[in-house]
């Protein structure tokens, strides 16, 4: 591909930018109030510019290429600088598109979440947090709809976690290592124990949350994964996990972290077994943090030694 002389504008950069979060040239046309084939010329004129191809194109939208995901690192980088100095010089507005996080079912990633928009601060702002499905979380920082996923692997499903962000060319942080507490109801019984046995909970229905198409083992939420249940109930989201706690004396196995505030419903008991957790976050291995996403990260780790719990990183 030929490169052309002309210089690169903040433009393009932005488009792409939005290109590459909506994983859509169309989503992102109607997101920035351009027209379909406006934006796709833009695009093909871009990757004309530099001399390589920055998007993989297909039925479903577009992906990143190798080079594209190194270009949209230096592309945010930029963008984020000169909106700093319009914000500063110019009085303009913060742009509204700030980050996008995907997790598994943490209230104490909500928790962060909520810390960073109040203290932001901001009138106007675009962000977007997703309790989802081990797999759709790594899919969705891979492809760059969410900047930041937190997971958890331990000795069971480390190596199948891990090659896997290897092979989407993200990278593991680890967070802190978490002892195995069960999630119950405070009106159980079992809630004013000071630590529970696998034998304790035999004859409780078991719930766990739904891993859809991917349904591994390795990809559960819970440790564990591979036990027998008499009674097992499968989720889709934290409300109805809990609702279940309260309403059929269910558990599930979890962090021991559990927020006061959002779930004043929930009590979490230390469950005897020979086990950890890891909780980490996953980003792109080449792609340099926003500032937001490293404003989310430090509420983060606020939250986490709010807990008395010590940080891996």
């Amino acid at each position: 591909m030929a490169k052309k002389s002309s210089d690169i504008t903040l433009q393009q950069l932005r488009y792409f930018i939005e290109v590459a979060a909506e994983g859509s040239i169309s989503a992102a046309a109607d997101l920035l109030y351009v027209a379909q084939p406006t934006l796709s010329a833009a695009m093909k004129d871009l990757e004309a510019r530099v001399g390589r191809s920055l998007l993989l194109r297909s039925t479903r939208g577009v992906m990143l290429t190798t080079d594209g995901a190194e270009f949209l690192g230096y592309a945010r980088q930029v963008v984020e600088q000169a909106e700093l100095l319009e914000q500063r010089y110019l009085g303009r507005a913060p742009s509204r598109r700030l980050l996008g996080v995907s997790a598994q079912h943490y209230s104490f990633v909500v928790e962060a979440f909520i810390r960073m928009v109040k203290d932001s601060g901001a009138p106007e702002y675009e962000y977007s947090l997703r309790e989802t499905r081990t797999w759709d979380i790594i899919e969705d920082v891979r492809t760059l709809r969410s900047e930041l996923g937190v997971l958890y692997r331990n000795e069971f499903n480390g190596k199948v976690i891990d090659k896997l962000l290897r092979e989407s060319g993200l990278s593991f942080h680890p967070l802190f290592l978490a002892e195995p507490h069960i999630f119950i109801s405070r009106q159980n019984p079992l809630a004013a124990r000071g630590r529970v046995t696998l034998d304790d909970l035999a004859e409780l229905p078991r719930l766990t949350f739904d891993q859809g198409a991917n349904n591994s083992f390795y990809f559960a939420e819970e440790i564990l994964s591979t036990l027998s249940s008499k009674q097992e109930i499968q989720v889709s989201d934290r409300a109805t996990i809990f609702n279940l706690m309260i309403g059929l004396d269910g558990y599930t196995i979890s962090t021991g972290i559990v927020s006061d505030d959002l779930d004043p419903e929930i009590a979490a008991v230390p469950l005897e077994v020979d086990d950890r957790i890891e909780i980490g976050w996953i980003s792109h291995s080449s792609i340099p943090l926003t500032k937001q996403a490293e404003l989310y990260l430090a509420e983060l780790r606020a939250v986490v030694t709010d807990f008395g719990v010590s940080l891996l990183d």
